[in-house]
């Protein structure tokens, strides 16, 4: 049972090496053009995936805060850009 308990705490850990001795046995899958697409899953997929993580976690007070001063941002923003012309 302490095994058992030990995978649960160490679980991320665990999927990191395996994967990477995944990627030792078989490494045509993650090549370019290969079943995998990393040009496509690393470049859009993985990023998108971290960023909506990312939110997710946020405190819903930040969350709201940064929501209303959104709008004020980008209004002076672009307000200040016309007076460069």
């Amino acid at each position: 049972m302490r095994l058992l308990e030990r995978m649960r705490k160490e679980w991320f850990m665990i999927g990191i090496v395996l994967a990477i001795a995944g990627a030792k046995l078989e490494p045509s899958i993650g090549v370019n053009g290969g079943p995998l697409k990393p040009e496509i899953t690393v470049s859009y997929i993985a990023v998108a995936t971290i960023f909506f993580n990312s939110g997710l976690s946020l405190k819903t007070e930040f969350a709201d805060c940064r929501l209303h001063a959104s709008p004020c941002v980008f209004c002076s923003d672009s307000n200040q850009g016309g007076r460069w012309k």
